[in-house]
């Protein structure tokens, strides 16, 4: 029996690349839903392609462009409709930023397994997700190269025999830049990723290492485990994508080509392996594996990220938000490269933490976090609508007069 997928982000890079997975696997899975944000015209030629059940889009512009067959979807509940409606045995997130979580946990309650390639839902909501797959009995499964490698060492592996995880880090584009480098870096060279080829944001924070501060409080709600036995490494070569260390001195790590494709692959088709259709590694001909420690001082969003997993509750969410915000404003020139982890530091030193109570409260502190910040960093005030969210009860937030803004 075929696997039945809704692809949430269908027109992105992880949407396309887990189409390429389903294309190559015809015979095991089928595209029943697909979901897109304006991007009327691929998501036209993906209905006509795969011909799923239904499929959703922001305006729902795109149902004068398809046949028959296919229900279209839209407006703001649009994609939790779809996923209610349509019967599905996993749902892949490919949708960028914090717009993921509810169709995450509408995936959860409905019990179908979620394939997570949206970091920022477990990083604000991670125990409300957890939650809910334990109350459906439904599977998170790891998607993320890095996490996916996590997932395929510990498979028969005693959960108290683990030491610690080791979560790899290509080190980005700048990896050895200098300090002045750093400083005049564009959004064009933090663009050119060394080894990956992903979307704008999750590209600019794997520059700046934001993104494996995000892994890892990822795998804190993947796999259980406390920070203390979380690391990262710096491997430029992106063939190693983690390592586990066992209590009795083994390491497990998984190698692969840096290519997203394998890691889908293994969500979608586990328990099963199917072939690859994009090629194994030769040892003969493969690089010299290189493996260093981060530097925390040059790149100092690692620590953050640390910082908010320790403070716990509501400080990853603000996370999160400011540097959603903080990679939005480097991207359209408006601070710099550096600029970002200072306002991400500064609006975590504005937050006072509080306990998540439930998704909406997450979201209410994005919001806030966003219209804050945005607010400081550029002098103009923005509505609670245009920060991403409606504005909801207390949350926590407390936005510092202008006087409190300098961190130096």
């Amino acid at each position: 029996m075929k696997k039945r997928v809704v692809v949430l982000g269908s027109t992105g890079s992880i949407g396309k690349q887990t189409l390429d997975v389903i294309r190559a696997n015809p015979e095991t899975l089928r595209v029943v839903g697909l979901a897109s944000g304006s991007d009327v015209r691929t998501l036209a030629a993906q209905i006509a392609e795969f011909k799923p059940e239904a499929a959703y889009c922001v305006d729902g512009s795109v149902a004068r462009h398809v046949g028959e067959g296919t229900r279209i979807f839209s407006g703001d509940d649009g994609i939790t409709q779809l996923i209610w409606e349509v019967e599905a045995d996993v749902t892949v997130v490919g949708t960028p930023g914090m717009v993921a979580a509810r169709a995450t946990m509408a995936a959860l309650e409905r019990g179908q397994d979620v394939a997570l390639a949206n970091k920022e839902t477990l990083v604000m909501a991670g125990g409300l997700v957890m939650e809910a797959a334990a109350a459906s009995g439904a599977a998170v499964l790891p998607t993320d190269s890095e996490h996916s490698a996590v997932w395929q060492c510990l498979h028969g592996e005693n959960a108290a025999a683990i030491r610690r995880l080791i979560l790899a880090a290509s080190g980005g584009p700048f990896r050895t830049a200098s300090d002045r480098e750093l400083a005049a870096v564009t959004p064009a060279q933090a663009l050119r990723h060394p080894t990956w080829s992903m979307g704008a944001k999750i590209t600019v924070d794997s520059a700046t290492l934001l993104n494996k501060g995000l892994e890892i409080i990822e795998a804190q709600w993947l796999f259980g485990l406390p920070l203390a036995k979380i690391d990262v490494v710096i491997h430029p070569q992106s063939i190693v994508h983690a390592l586990v260390e066992f209590v009795d001195g083994a390491v497990k790590a998984q190698l692969s080509h840096p290519d997203m494709r394998l890691p889908i692959q293994h969500a979608l088709s586990y328990p099963e392996r199917l072939p690859t259709h994009w090629g194994g590694l030769d040892f003969a001909r493969a690089p010299v594996l290189e493996f260093s420690e981060p530097d925390a001082v040059r790149f100092p969003c690692l620590a953050l990220a640390r910082q908010a997993a320790e403070t716990g509750g509501t400080a990853p969410t603000v996370l999160c938000a400011a540097d959603e915000v903080a990679v939005e404003l480097f991207l359209e020139g408006s601070i710099s490269f550096l600029d970002i982890p200072r306002l991400v530091g500064r609006a975590l030193d504005a937050h006072t933490s509080t306990p998540v109570e439930s998704l909406d409260h997450v979201l209410t502190v994005a919001a806030e976090t966003r219209q804050w910040l945005m607010e400081s960093a550029l002098g103009f005030s923005v509505t609670p609508a245009e920060a991403g969210v409606q504005r909801g009860e207390e949350d926590g937030f407390r936005a510092p007069a202008r006087g409190e803004l300098s961190r130096e």
